[in-house]
C-alpha cells in the first residue's frame, strides 16, 4: 500500500507545484532556485491556477517551465518581461505574479523596463538569477560582473558593475533582497515573504553558471559565493494563516508586519543592520563592495507603500469579471470628459 502524500493547507501535494524536467546544465544554480520556488508556493498554499509566470530571454527565462505547470505563463522578448507582467497584473490583480529574469536580461537590454517596474511597485515577485555572464551565448560578461573578475580564458572585466539591489532601493523599491542559490533555507524564507508582499519584490540571487563562470578568478562561482556570503540577519517569516515562529523566538529581534497580518522577524548576526532604514541599507551595500562581501538577506523592506493598482484607483478585481456598466463609461461620463478638454 503506497503512502498518502503530504499536502499543504489547500490539500494539494507538492507535485501539483512542479513543472517540466529541466534541460539546464547539471549543477546549474537556477535549478536550485526553481526547487525553492516550488517549496515556497507549496508552503504558502497558493492555488497554482492563480499564479501568472513571466520571463524574458536567457537560461534563467527557461526556468518558469520547470515549476507550477498549472499556472498561466508568458515568455516575452529580451528584457521586456516587466511590461508584459504590468499589463496582465493590472488587468487581473487577483493573480499572483512571478517573473524570472537574468542579469543580462535585466541589467542590460531590460534596464529601462526594470527601473520603471520598481518605481511603480507592481505586485510581482521579480527574481534575478545572477551569474555575471551570458550563459546562452558562451559566457560573455554581463553588467553585474565585478571589476577584476576573469572569464575562463583569462580576460578581465574592466567595467563597474550595476548593483541591482542598490538601484532598486534608490528607485523606491519596497522589498529588496539578495540571496545565494547555495543557501536554500534563507532563499525559501525570502520567497515566501515575497509572495505575501503586495508590491514589487526584487530578489537578486547569486546563481553560479557551472559551464562558463565557476572557475578560479570568478566572483560568481560557488566557491567564491560560499566564502564571501555575509548574511545581515537571520530571518523568519510567519504567514497570516499561521500562529507562531518557532525558529526565531522573540527577544533581541525586530518584527515587521505586513498589511495582511503576516510578520517578518529579523535577528541580528553581529552587525548593526535595520532593514527598514533606507540610508543605512544603501551605505551597508556600498561598503560591502570594498570588503568583497556578498550581503544576503532582506536588505530593505517597506510593506506599507501602496501598490500600483491602489495608486491607479483600480477596483482590485479582474476586468473580465466586472459588469459592462462598470468597465464602459456612460455617454454622460464621456460627454463630461470631452467637455473638460475644450
Amino acid at each position: 500500500m503506497s503512502a498518502i502524500p503530504k499536502t499543504n493547507r489547500l490539500g494539494l501535494p507538492k507535485a501539483e507545484y512542479e513543472g517540466g524536467k529541466s534541460t539546464l546544465c547539471l549543477g546549474c544554480g537556477h535549478d536550485v532556485i526553481t526547487k525553492q520556488v516550488i517549496n515556497a508556493f507549496y508552503e504558502m498554499g497558493v492555488p497554482p491556477y492563480q499564479v501568472a509566470k513571466f520571463s524574458g530571454i536567457g537560461c534563467s527565462s527557461k526556468t518558469p517551465a520547470y515549476f507550477l505547470n498549472r499556472a498561466w505563463g508568458f515568455n516575452g522578448v529580451h528584457g521586456r518581461m516587466p511590461s508584459a507582467a504590468t499589463g496582465a497584473l493590472v488587468a487581473n490583480p487577483e493573480l499572483v505574479g512571478i517573473g524570472v529574469s537574468g542579469d543580462g536580461d535585466t541589467a542590460s537590454i531590460g534596464i529601462g523596463q526594470f527601473v520603471h517596474l520598481v518605481r511603480r511597485n507592481l505586485p510581482l515577485v521579480y527574481i534575478v538569477e545572477d551569474n555575471g555572464v551570458y550563459g546562452l551565448t558562451k559566457g560573455q560578461f554581463s553588467a553585474t560582473a565585478d571589476v577584476g573578475a576573469t572569464r575562463k580564458k583569462g580576460d578581465v572585466n574592466e567595467f563597474v558593475p550595476i548593483d541591482l539591489c542598490s538601484l532598486a532601493i534608490e528607485l523606491g523599491g519596497t522589498f529588496v533582497a539578495r540571496s545565494f542559490s547555495g543557501d536554500m533555507k534563507q532563499l525559501q524564507t525570502i520567497l515566501e515573504a515575497a509572495i505575501a508582499h503586495k508590491g514589487t519584490s526584487i530578489i537578486d540571487v547569486i546563481s553560479p553558471c557551472v559551464t562558463f563562470n565557476d572557475h578560479e578568478g570568478s566572483t560568481k562561482s560557488y566557491k567564491y559565493a560560499k566564502e564571501h556570503e555575509t548574511p545581515v540577519h537571520d530571518v523568519g517569516f510567519v504567514p497570516y494563516f499561521e500562529d507562531t515562529l518557532a525558529e526565531i523566538p522573540a527577544g533581541d529581534t525586530k518584527d515587521v508586519a505586513f498589511p495582511d497580518g503576516s510578520v517578518l522577524r529579523f535577528r541580528g548576526v553581529g552587525r548593526d543592520y535595520d532593514p527598514t532604514d533606507k540610508e543605512k541599507a544603501l551605505r551597508s551595500i556600498h561598503e560591502s563592495h570594498g570588503k568583497q562581501e556578498i550581503l544576503t538577506g532582506i536588505l530593505y523592506l517597506n510593506p506599507a507603500k501602496p501598490g500600483f493598482s491602489e495608486v491607479l484607483g483600480a477596483t482590485g478585481k479582474s476586468l473580465v469579471n466586472l459588469p459592462l456598466d462598470v468597465v464602459r463609461p456612460s455617454r454622460e461620463a464621456l460627454d463630461r470628459v470631452m467637455e473638460s478638454m475644450r
